[in-house]
């Protein structure tokens, strides 16, 4: 038998409408007391002036394993996510092979096992991520995948995505749509826009995300399945989940801390690490995206980690789109939502890990007796500025070296053990 005890940290688990001061104790990897008299224990973890929440899980990061472990694996993916204070993470399928197959469901699942943090697969919704054949949902579930999506690619043909979004409605499976139509972007590399312009690119329209969006949200009404729309990040995509949830469609969303923090005008640095899919938008969008967290429209804070190799994103206007975030994805979302006055540390607690949790139907996001112990401590306060020795993950493409943030991870919990401390 294994125990831990954390002393007098503030427990924040609004799941279960708790916030105050206790010490908890673990055994075997589960919660066995809240408010716990016990003195003593194997571990024992200070938490006078942290906050212990329900450990965060990502519903959106790139393993990039199997087939591109030059980037990440799963090993340095999860040491990432646990410097974190993630437990889990949810994995898209846009590796090599894709996650069309039982077998690289279980190629991951059992790589995994000895990871610091619980990965989640996600299979495609066609097969090769080809955009025509749909994807065995039934055998992919069974095998393990919480969710289908060709993310990385959107499902083209409506058609498709609609006979898709029903296949999986009845199995129970969520859907979740990257939504962009590749027409409209047409080469785009960054947002379409004065800075665009500027720097003489060619950009990629903000109508590309809304008709994509507005599409889904319609058959999601027409058909009465369910959709998850992807890393939302314009005003108009924000509004047009707004007015869905308000006439009832079965609608949820995601957004990442680089769409409130960021706008186009630092891609004029010609510096690809600023990057990615949807680009960095406009300071409209991203006040949208705040009000967005603010007000419910938007469900989960995810990070879309994309971790990239330092000679792919070399050149600006050939590199590939994308930046990693585990490790600076609670800072910045407390940063911008928290210490700034906005929302308190409750909320973001649900959008990091509650509403994650049950948006996919994962366990977590509680702090019960019985319980897997998976946590996060963390004091939301604390200034401290991200350098380059706070990476874990095996690239190095992020816009937010040097940056001084509000809020940090100070211990992560998985399964009663600890999986990262400061």
């Amino acid at each position: 038998m294994s125990s831990m005890l954390i002393k007098g940290a503030r427990v924040v688990a609004p799941a279960e409408d708790i916030d105050r001061v206790m010490d908890v104790y673990i055994r075997d990897g589960y919660i066995a007391e809240l408010d716990s008299s016990r003195q003593t224990a194997d571990t024992v973890l200070e938490g006078a002036g942290l906050v212990l929440a329900p450990g965060f899980v990502d519903i959106h990061v790139h393993l990039r394993d199997p087939g591109f472990t030059h980037k990440e694996d799963i090993f340095t993916g999860c040491e990432a996510a646990a410097r974190g204070g993630f437990t889990g993470v949810v994995c898209m399928p846009n590796t090599n092979p894709p996650v069309d197959s039982a077998e690289t469901i279980a190629y991951i699942r059992e790589k995994a096992a000895s990871a610091k943090a619980k990965v989640y697969p996600v299979c495609t919704i066609t097969k090769g991520m080809q955009g025509q054949q749909l994807s065995d949902f039934a055998a992919l579930k069974a095998a393990g995948a919480v969710a289908a999506s060709d993310d990385g690619r959107p499902v083209a043909n409506a058609a498709v995505m609609q006979a898709g979004m029903e296949a999986c409605f009845r199995l129970g499976l969520p859907v979740v749509s990257h939504c962009e139509d590749l027409d409209i972007i047409a080469g785009g590399i960054i947002h379409k826009g004065e800075v665009s312009e500027q720097l003489g690119v060619r950009g990629m329209d903000r109508t590309s995300e809304d008709t994509i969006t507005a599409r889904e949200v319609a058959l999601a009404e027409s058909t009465g399945t369910q959709i998850h729309i992807c890393h939302v990040s314009t005003e108009a995509s924000v509004a047009l989940i707004r007015d869905a949830k308000r006439r009832g469609v079965r609608v949820t969303c995601e957004s990442a801390p680089h769409y409130m923090l960021l706008t186009h005008k630092e891609l004029l640095r010609r510096d690809a690490n600023w990057r990615m899919n949807p680009p960095l938008r406009e300071e409209r969008d991203c006040q949208a995206i705040i009000e967005g967290f603010c007000d419910g429209t938007i469900d989960a804070l995810i990070t879309d980690h994309a971790p990239h190799a330092p000679e792919e994103k070399a050149d600006f206007e050939k590199a590939p789109n994308g930046i990693i975030g585990l490790e600076t994805s609670f800072a910045g979302a407390c940063t911008a939502l928290v210490a700034s006055g906005k929302m308190g540390i409750g909320r973001l607690i649900e959008l990091m890990s509650v509403n994650p949790c049950r948006i996919l139907s994962l366990p977590g996001g509680h702090i019960r007796v019985g319980d897997a112990a998976d946590l996060a401590l963390f004091d939301p306060a604390e200034k401290w500025t991200f350098t380059q020795q706070d990476i874990a993950s095996k690239s190095r493409n992020t816009p937010f070296l040097g940056w001084e943030f509000t809020g940090r991870v100070h211990a992560t919990i998985k399964d009663g053990a600890v999986t990262f401390q400061l």
